[in-house]
């Protein structure tokens, strides 16, 4: 298979010296897992379009509620945008689509193995509501598969299309479009396209493994439908869920349910798979207290391969209790999911012993990802426990003002042994991690943060600054209360105050192989406490303040006083990130490895 294909490109004037003050540069995205890897992810936050090659168009990113890339002239039949490797044969690509404008002769839509301009594998909305699966060879077009689809203008679509051999497939939102068997391209990149129309596209993803498709989930049988209208509800292994979902419905593949009602139904050690599309709500979608799996046998509830499902929550206003996503059952697995502009926070964890893995928390209005008691009154022994974030990403959430929206937070009320581990946390209004502790609570229990990127924490992507916001990379504490956290191996950059910071937490806390680079104020900044650092790093090209730690800090670190020692030589260029096959993140600085 091809490499990795960057997307996203933003980078900031060098300052002096050799390292770069970057946003986010070349970021990669590589993820495997038994079905999918996600080899390729556009959603156009950054403003650039540098992975794109053009071809005909009037092509620029606008905000639609988040930044997406539109065409903007109805005339043309051939503006087209192409990404990828010519080289790339089976995988699934999909994003949303929203028709701006069609004429009668008009479509937008997706393309696979697009192996020149002119052939390549198209699933186009057209006017008329229909949706259309095709073949195009050297600009003739053989109709694969029609199905009827309310198009309407000014709404998202999720767009599917599935090159697997000579199999092609497509779908709308979860429903199936067609699937035929055609052999006239073998290999191509994605593409996306109008034809005198308008358009916008968003949230581009790229699945495969390794050559081969995706392949579809195992299914369980099928209860015998009773003679009455609907068929009894499924209660086994395997429950689907899609956007346009029935809670009535069976919850097969054909006859998905709905998100909530699936959460009901599945049984220990089942999964629940949530076709492609948005899901709108306006209350907190929650995993109820004793919906629990078991330490053997685990809830999951997963993004179907190959696609992208967006819980989002734009309707609810910011309150607190307005969250996305609550897990507050135990031992559930939530892989692959994107949660988006709840009212407080976009996923909490009030449960113990769950896995939260590749979701991603954005544009929240509290911290994207936050784990706390479930209650006032839950008992200590009840808070949540023994929970693994792996692999995930959380950016742009803003409260109103500026001072709570955390990338990440584990904080107030918390038992032991919750870890985050190849975690990315970048853009937010507060902090990156917010390890906070009060007071009234008492201490949390100790947390690990390890192989994980924090960075330009303070500064929203589009710009916006709160000067309310504390804008650390890593906060590790409050109120004078001791709690030893470990922190290794972690990068903390560009963040608007410290990278690393005790923040009032006097304990024995575990500071090691950590590298902090151009942090507006400290790099790591620790005013009191018993913590032990050893082989961290510290590197600067702009004015700050020196590094301050009280503890156990030996010559195997360099901080920095002034000046960089030598570790920092390696430390130039841009700055990227990856998730690397086996979902570990890589983190670079101009194409170089650190390795803390």
């Amino acid at each position: 298979m091809a490499p990795s294909l960057r997307a996203r490109t933003l980078r900031r004037a060098a300052g002096a010296g050799g390292l770069i003050a970057l946003v986010t540069a070349g970021l990669v995205i590589s993820v495997a897992t038994a079905q999918a890897a996600t080899v390729f992810t556009a959603d156009f936050e950054s403003g650039s379009t540098s992975a794109w090659s053009k071809s005909g168009g009037t092509w620029s990113i606008v905000a639609d509620g988040s930044q997406t890339l539109r065409q903007a002239v109805a005339t043309s039949e051939n503006a087209r945008e192409f990404a990828g490797d010519t080289a790339w044969t089976d995988y699934t690509v999909s994003a949303r689509v929203k028709p701006l404008s069609l004429a009668s002769n008009g479509f937008a839509g997706l393309l696979a193995r697009a192996g020149s301009a002119t052939t390549f594998y198209r699933l186009a909305l057209l006017p008329g509501n229909q949706a259309q699966l095709q073949a195009v060879n050297s600009g003739a077009v053989t109709v694969l598969g029609t199905a009827s689809r309310t198009v309407a203008t000014g709404t998202w679509y999720t767009l599917s299309l599935t090159v697997s051999g000579s199999t092609i497939t497509g779908s709308v939102d979860g429903a199936a479009v067609g699937s035929a068997t055609n052999s006239s391209v073998s290999a191509g990149r994605i593409g996306l396209q109008t034809a005198y129309a308008t358009a916008g596209f968003d949230d581009v993803t790229v699945n495969t493994t390794g050559g081969s498709t995706p392949s579809s989930p195992p299914t369980t049988s099928s209860p015998t439908p009773s003679s009455s209208a609907s068929p009894p509800p499924t209660t086994g292994d395997t429950i689907y869920a899609s956007p346009t979902g029935s809670a009535s419905a069976a919850g097969t593949i054909s006859a998905p349910t709905t998100l909530v009602a699936a959460l009901t139904r599945v049984a220990a050690g089942g999964t629940i798979y949530l076709r492609g599309g948005t899901y709108s709500s306006t209350a907190t979608v929650t995993i109820a207290a004793g919906n629990n799996g078991t330490s053997s046998a685990r809830k999951t509830l997963s993004a179907y391969p190959g696609e992208t499902p967006i819980l989002n929550f734009s309707a609810q206003t910011e309150d607190p209790a307005n969250r996305g996503l609550a897990l507050n059952g135990n031992y559930w697995r939530l892989y692959g999911l994107v949660v988006e502009r709840a009212g407080d926070n976009g996923i909490f964890v009030g449960g113990s012993n769950n896995i939260i893995e590749r979701t991603i928390t954005r544009y929240n209005r509290d911290s994207g990802l936050q784990l706390s008691r479930i209650a006032s009154d839950t008992p200590n022994s009840q808070w949540p426990a023994n929970n693994l974030v792996l692999s995930a990403e959380s950016h742009d959430n803003a409260d109103s003002d500026g001072e709570d929206a955390d990338g990440f937070a584990a904080k107030l009320t918390i038992g032991t042994g919750n870890v985050f581990r190849y975690d990315v946390s970048h853009n937010n209004i507060d902090d990156g991690w917010d390890l906070y502790t009060k007071t009234d609570t008492g201490a949390i229990g100790p947390v690990t943060i390890e192989d994980s990127l924090s960075y330009t924490n303070g500064t929203l992507s589009n710009g916006t600054v709160n000067a309310n916001g504390d804008r650390n990379g890593y906060k590790l504490g409050g109120d004078d209360i001791a709690v030893n956290h470990i922190v290794r191996r972690n990068v903390a950059y560009n963040n608007g105050h410290h990278g690393f910071t005790y923040n009032s937490n006097p304990g024995t806390m575990t500071i090691s192989n950590n590298v902090g680079v151009n942090n507006a104020e400290r790099n790591f900044s620790f005013d009191a406490g018993t913590s032990v650092f050893r082989n961290n790093t510290s590197c600067r090209t702009i004015s700050g303040s020196n590094d301050k730690t009280v503890g156990n800090a030996d010559s195997s670190n360099q901080f920095w006083t002034g000046t960089n020692g030598s570790r920092c030589a390696n430390l130039t260029g841009a700055l990227g990130w990856s998730f690397a096959a086996d979902g570990k993140l890589v983190v670079t600085f101009g194409g170089k490895v650190v390795t803390p």
